[in-house]
């Protein structure tokens, strides 16, 4: 696996630097995201996003190609962070194929959800591109929930009806909106929309390189940092980061399926109150059965995380060489009703107390490459669980190191501090030169959206 790191696959227009990669990055989308079925391998996907990863353009080629320009319209769009808001992002999203969140003059700031519905989309950031939601957990919030005793009521009975009507089933949610009504006099609970992207019904979507701030986790029933629903499919999300989602980092319920999410973080700051229950699969117990099938790889879940790492209903569930560190888990990898967990080379550092527990699992299959703090492997459940798919397990005991140095959103896609450029003219020396959008020659085995013959093309 280690020989791939020479092989640079583009990724939104642009190459990502050697040196940024681990070894065992195979910079492209692999797992769940490539397939079709949760059983049979011969059911591939080509999850090509807005247009990467597609097939080269060969000199000889008399195929269809699609034209990266629609009524004037670059196909290709960089949304810059000068003050942007979710309004920009989505409309970018909804008019483009793919998107590039430039961070370069700062944070972009939003107050609710992007709803991402459309299907074939890649976003993708760079320079340092982070999405940060509006509102936040205050330090006079958390006095007053303290105040009132909040962390130590039930999350699972109790509630009451608040000043806006609404009734909430659990003591802890329902004290702590109400406490937030009244010092904000916000009736409406706005605030509950603080989340960053939510997919529903889409499919072939590509999120990589954006780092995502949410509000701090607390107990109000609100919304999650990426949240994937109503049967989203072939969704790779990778080196991406997650901090303080108000509900959930990441979660995936409601028949979605087919996900991989890889080199990415998963944390908590001073910011988070209480829940921080950082990826939910499958909502219920009464989740359609045959859903939700999903691969972690090389993932790591670090400061703060307290559960769900993750918790999963229905779903065969792929743990690859995932890292989990966090010092205040009480959970962490979590079969539930009806799921299917693989669970291979992963690395579970000796200050983690608690790292599994499971009920209710058709099948776990504890593989015997985990490092599992020295104990025992937990008992296997149910028959071997397998994948439809090829990959390669890395040794333990190297994903501390790779995924520390590797994970998040750490990816290197200029050449030069500037950017990105898309150039409106040809960038070429001969006739039959192909070239990235960010003015690099590449031979023809190149893959995804180039120039060639002064005009931009991607292969659908």
């Amino acid at each position: 696996m280690k020989s791939l790191l020479t092989i640079l696959t583009l990724t939104a227009t642009l190459t990502v630097a050697a040196q940024d990669l681990s070894d065992y990055d195979l910079n492209k989308p692999f797992g769940f995201c490539t397939v079709s079925s949760r059983t049979d391998a011969s059911s591939t996907y080509d999850i090509t996003g807005g247009g990467c990863y597609t097939y080269p353009i060969p000199d000889n080629f008399t195929g269809k190609v699609v034209t990266l320009k629609s009524n004037g319209q670059d196909k290709v769009f960089v949304v810059n962070s000068n003050g942007q808001t979710e309004g920009t992002i989505q409309n970018a999203i909804k008019q483009n194929d793919v998107v590039i969140l430039d961070g370069t003059a700062g944070d972009f700031i939003v107050s609710s959800n992007v709803g991402i519905t459309a299907s074939n989309k890649t976003i993708i950031g760079i320079n340092n591109a982070r999405i940060c939601t509006k509102w936040y957990v205050t330090d006079e919030i958390k006095a007053a929930l303290n105040a009132a005793g909040v962390p130590s009521m039930s999350t699972s009975s109790g509630g009451g009806t608040l000043p806006n009507g609404k009734s909430v089933s659990e003591e802890a949610e329902y004290n702590t909106r109400k406490i937030i009504i009244e010092m904000t006099g916000d009736n409406s609970e706005s605030y509950r929309n603080s989340g960053i992207f939510s997919l529903s019904g889409c499919r072939n979507i590509i999120i990589r390189n954006i780092t995502f701030q949410g509000p701090g986790s607390i107990d109000v029933g609100g919304n999650d940092l990426i949240s994937s629903t109503s049967s989203a499919k072939n969704i790779w999300v990778d080196h991406c980061a997650f901090i303080d989602g108000m509900d959930g980092n990441f979660d995936i319920t409601q028949k979605s399926d087919f996900h991989t999410v890889s080199w990415c973080t998963f944390s908590y700051t001073s910011r988070s109150y209480m829940h921080q229950n950082t990826n939910l699969i499958g909502s219920s117990d009464s989740e359609t059965t045959g859903y939700l099938n999903t691969t972690f790889a090389f993932n790591w879940w670090g400061t703060g995380c307290k559960q769900r790492m993750p918790m999963a209903r229905v779903g065969k569930i792929h743990m690859l060489n995932n890292y989990f560190s966090s010092t205040t888990a009480s959970n962490c990898i979590n079969p539930r009703k009806n799921s299917e967990f693989l669970i291979e080379g992963n690395y579970i550092d000796n200050s983690v107390p608690k790292y599994y527990s499971q009920s209710d699992a058709k099948s776990v299959t504890w593989a015997n490459n985990n490092y599992t703090k020295g104990q025992s492997k937990p008992a296997n459940v149910g028959s071997t669980v397998t994948v439809p798919y090829n990959y390669t397990v890395a040794s333990y005991s190297d994903v501390p190191t790779e995924v520390q140095n590797h994970a998040g959103a750490t990816l290197n896609y200029s050449d030069n501090p500037s950017g990105i450029t898309l150039p409106t003219t040809a960038v070429r020396h001969e006739s039959s030169a192909i070239y990235n959008l960010a003015g690099q020659k590449v031979d023809a085995s190149y893959k995804g959206v180039v120039i060639k013959n002064g005009k931009k093309y991607v292969i659908k």
